[in-house]
């Protein structure tokens, strides 16, 4: 048996059975997604392309590796993404800085203006995909995790804004979440930057008459990027956060009524909603409105996804001027929350389990199996053993534990007059039934029921 170290601590690994080699596994904080588990991801990622659609929002894919500038550029220096999380490395072969992308909206925004994708008008596009960040690993929050993404470019009203929280609660219902009582809206403006320039003094000046308060991270955020201090989960900091000037005392008219035009669709629409007004988020780029659904649900860390307004980002990332705004979602916190909460999410099941006692017998059964297949249903064979297709006990054994509705049972005496049982799994009080083997499309449906 070898060793390896994990944070700092030896790890003793065992030898694969029989083989006296090294077990390898995976990297902390990354991790794997097997059946029936990933049956749970299935469900969700189908609800998403769904909504997405009737939205009007098309698909896009960006690479995982990006240049470590990008992110830099776009979510801010003194990001703690930028400051200590990200995966960053030179590439061996030319020695170019690359990260692993730490979230998605900075990647989505290159490549729009890589490709000059808004030259015949705005877009509406969603991600979905892997994100790395180098954190403790806890709870549905790891070092490889996956995100929903969904941005719409180009577009400046608050219009946008409302849709998108409204989409949000179009989600939540169709995952079994109730919104006021599983997840709740936070929304907030962060004004425009002038406005953010008359808070951000004013921000100083009032940390600096608490500086024994401040943390060090406060402490060295003080000068670069006093809106962050907002966002401490510090309990000491609490009191000194709480008197603090609010950014909402500080907008203008035009931001006010932004606002107020995201507020009035959302009022008109029936969702209810708390002003916070120190929201602010995690990345430099937001402006106007900014927004996060929370849950009490999962401990500490409440919130489920979170979004907002970035009218800047397109130019600084070398862009023609273009506003933005969008949200992220983390898949594996959403599905622990369906958990925490009580939703039965489907898990996956054929609709038939092919049942075939004898091996010779697949060259008139695997054209049935296919013909069905081909008219869409899901068919699972038994597949042989070293010992042969195994007793039927065995087989229907297996039958009943994949979930199938059916089982199609090919035994000698159904083959030799042309046919195939059809023995429901699901209702003991449903009789079984004789089909011919070579008319499927005459009683397909069948499968469809219990």
């Amino acid at each position: 048996m070898s060793e390896r170290t994990t944070s700092g601590a030896a790890v003793t690994l065992p030898p694969l059975t029989g083989t006296g080699k090294e077990l390898l596994r995976a990297v902390k904080g990354m991790n794997d997604v097997l059946p029936p588990e990933s049956a749970r991801w299935e469900w969700f990622e189908a609800i998403v392309r769904g909504l997405m659609a009737r939205y009007g929002y098309r698909s896009l894919r960006t690479p995982i590796v990006e240049p470590t500038a990008l992110f830099v550029r776009g979510l801010g220096e003194v990001t703690d993404i930028v400051e200590k999380e990200m995966y960053s490395f030179a590439d061996s072969l030319n020695g170019d800085r690359l990260s692993l992308r730490p979230e998605a909206t900075a990647g989505i925004v290159r490549a729009v203006n890589e490709h000059n994708a808004l030259y015949n008008g705005p877009l509406r596009i969603w991600l979905m995909g892997q994100m790395f960040r180098h954190e403790r690993p806890q709870k549905g929050r790891y070092r490889q995790f996956n995100q929903l993404d969904v941005e719409a470019l180009g577009h400046a009203g608050p219009d946008v804004d409302a849709e998108l929280i409204l989409m949000l609660r179009a989600l939540w219902r169709e995952l079994g979440l109730v919104e006021g009582r599983d997840v709740s809206l936070e929304i907030n403006s962060l004004g425009e930057p002038e406005e953010r320039r008359a808070h951000r003094a004013a921000l100083i000046a009032h940390f600096e008459t608490h500086a024994a308060l401040l943390d060090a991270d406060a402490q060295r955020r003080l000068h670069s990027n006093p809106l962050r201090i907002l966002d401490t989960k510090n309990p000491a900091m609490q009191a000194v956060v709480e008197s603090a000037p609010q950014l909402m005392d500080f907008l203008g008219a035009a931001s006010l009524a932004h606002f107020n035009a995201v507020r009035a669709v959302l009022d008109a629409s029936g969702l209810a909603y708390r002003v916070n007004p120190r929201l602010v988020r995690g990345m430099d780029y937001y402006n106007l409105t900014v927004f996060e659904w929370v849950t009490t649900h999962l401990g500490a860390q409440a919130t489920v996804c979170g979004g907002g307004r970035y009218d800047r980002l397109i130019e600084e990332l070398g862009g023609k001027p273009a506003p933005g705004v969008g949200f992220g979602l983390g898949i594996e916190r959403l599905l622990l929350l369906l958990e925490a909460v009580g939703v039965a999410v489907p898990q996956w099941a054929p609709d038939a389990y092919a049942v075939v006692p004898d091996a010779a017998t697949l060259p008139q059964v695997m054209p049935v199996l296919e013909a069905l297949r081909a008219q869409g249903f899901s068919v699972l064979m038994h597949a042989a053993g070293k010992d042969g297709q195994g007793s039927m006990k065995a087989q229907f054994k297996r039958a009943d534990a994949s979930g199938a509705r059916h089982a199609l049972v090919f035994g000698a005496e159904e083959l030799a007059k042309g046919m195939v049982a059809i023995k429901p799994l699901r209702d003991a009080r449903a009789p079984q039934t004789l089909h011919a083997i070579d008319t499927p499309g005459a009683w397909a449906q069948q499968l469809r029921t219990p």
